[in-house]
């Protein structure tokens, strides 16, 4: 999974478009009311004093930065002060979409100083909010069933005896058939050095218990292909398409608790989205636009929050330190 993704010319390290032209779609691609709640949600704190007006907002995995712009534009509007006072970066490893997203952030908020990092490592502030929108799906992870994980050769998967950690993780959290997330640990360890007061906001797929069963899958043209269906050739999808499968959200909960962070929540999106403002915003928007504009957003928003689309599929769990 890993060389699939980003090995050499793996699937993530060159652009590739999301939403209607892409793979698959994500929350930010469906709206810009996702960042917009997200960005209420933070002003509040901010506005409340338990956010410092200092704050750096940072994101990872942020795509072309749609997100990030659609949460600057947010505040701005809400306090134009806070473009002053606060820091905003983006956490990417590959150069080359780095310089895609300088771009697009310079035509999109014009000469706003926006902090590029390469790694975790380089990150070291006084007080960060964290924001990504699933990165943990790529995460990569090992092929568990009944005892042995899955190997792949000349793009067939054959299967062998597990070793010690793995059998001891299944044992952990009573996985029979799934996938064990590799880099969790080690990512919240990094996550804990950047800043003295921390805010992690997450959103993904997935729940808080063992499935038993393998979500693996495979995204190409908006086509969803399971990983184990016999009529699935692996070597035609290699590194030009998306794989992924479902958080095991206890792992990741555990894994940050472990790194001396508290879980503040773990929810739905749908339930996030509204506790942010979301609703509040759509009627506001309904305020200042012509009734089919507010019929456009109102539509994409529904998408969101819909339980059998995004609304309850995908989770946010949030962590302080």
């Amino acid at each position: 999974m890993h060389e699939w993704l980003y090995g050499e010319e793996g699937y993530y390290t060159i652009f590739r478009d999301i939403g209607k032209k892409g793979d698959f779609y994500t929350a930010v691609s469906s709206s810009r009311f996702f960042g917009a709640a997200i960005a209420e949600g933070i002003f509040k704190e901010i506005k409340a004093e338990k956010i410092s007006r200092n704050v750096s907002l940072i994101e990872i995995g942020a795509h072309k930065g749609y997100l990030l712009a659609d949460m600057i534009e947010w505040l701005y509007g809400r306090d134009k002060n806070l473009i002053d006072t606060m820091n905003f970066g983006i956490l990417e490893r590959m150069p080359q979409i780095q310089k895609i997203q300088k771009e697009y952030l310079k035509n999109r908020l014009g000469n706003l100083k926006i902090e590029f990092f390469s790694s975790l490592e380089e990150i070291k502030k006084e007080s960060i909010v964290f924001i990504s929108n699933e990165i943990f799906d790529a995460f990569e992870c090992e092929l568990y069933k009944d005892g042995k994980i899955a190997l792949v050769e000349n793009h067939k998967i054959y299967w062998e005896k597990a070793p010690k950690e793995i059998l001891e993780f299944a044992k952990k959290y009573s996985l029979r058939t799934g996938e064990i997330s590799a880099g969790f640990e080690e990512f919240a360890k990094k996550i804990a050095t950047t800043a003295k007061k921390i805010k992690f906001i997450s959103f993904d797929y997935g729940e808080k218990y063992v499935r038993n069963d393998f979500s693996i899958r495979i995204y190409k043209s908006h086509q969803t292909y399971p990983l184990f269906d016999d009529e699935v050739e692996l070597g035609n999808f290699y590194k030009n398409s998306d794989i992924t499968y479902d958080v095991n959200f206890a792992h990741l909960i555990e894994s940050f608790e472990k790194a001396n962070f508290n879980l503040r929540e773990y929810s739905t999106q749908a339930r996030a989205l509204v506790n942010f403002g979301i609703i509040e915003i759509l009627e506001e928007f309904y305020k200042l636009v012509p009734y089919e504009k507010y019929l456009r957003e109102a539509d994409k928003v529904k998408t969101l929050l819909a339980p059998t689309i995004m609304g309850d599929k995908f989770k946010m769990v949030y962590f302080e330190k």
